[in-house]
């Protein structure tokens, strides 16, 4: 069964960050969740995966305004306190193996480095993205993904949205992630997040 919640906090490294998650204890069986109702009501129990897209994963990643073309992802998993492990590389972005595979309904997380000492990371430009811009994630039977932008935020690490985040959707849906706003050189970390959230488009 796939991660019910996902607690957000923000993962520090070197100046450059990623979205961490924080799995609970094992809870109750999870309920359906409504047919439609608005991202701030979901209940936070994540959907049963998809039998017909449980054996894919997610391996590349589109995002043509961000002129970033078949870029392979990493898999995402956590530590044992239940901190999602970051991507080792800025280069590149992960998917978050405890949310939805691509196409399947809930939500697909993605999350990826602003930048680093070494210089901007894959998701460096990721607030630039504007409603209706298109992102595709490719997965490992061949099947690519297509989603639409619908809304671009940041948000302070303090008020990181979890339940729309994370929570189950009554469709397919995507989740890009990473830093942003002020930097705290003091502390070497951002003091935001930006999240891009996206519905399904299409498949090929």
């Amino acid at each position: 069964m796939r991660v019910a919640l996902a607690v957000a906090v923000l993962a520090a490294l070197v100046g450059s960050a990623v979205v961490a998650v924080r799995t609970p204890p094992p809870g109750p069986a999870p309920q359906a969740a409504p047919a439609v109702v608005p991202p701030v009501l979901f209940d936070p129990v994540a959907p049963a995966p998809q039998p017909a897209a449980a054996v894919a994963t997610a391996t590349t990643l589109d995002v043509p305004r961000l002129q970033i073309s078949r870029s392979s992802l990493t898999e995402l998993g956590v530590d044992d306190a239940g901190v999602l492990i970051p991507p080792s590389s800025i280069a590149v972005a992960g998917w978050f193996t405890g949310s939805a595979v691509p196409g399947e309904v809930g939500p697909t997380v993605i999350a990826g480095h602003v930048d680093s000492y070494e210089g901007p990371g894959i998701f460096y430009r990721l607030d630039t993205l504007r409603p209706g811009d298109l992102v595709t994630v490719g997965r490992s039977d061949g099947v690519a993904i297509r989603y639409r932008v619908t809304d671009v935020v940041s948000v302070p690490k303090d008020a990181f949205p979890t339940r729309q985040v994370y929570g189950p959707t009554p469709g397919p849906e995507l989740r890009l992630i990473t830093c942003g706003g002020e930097f705290d050189h003091s502390a070497r970390r951002y003091l935001s997040n930006v999240v891009v959230s996206a519905v399904y488009a299409d498949a090929s």
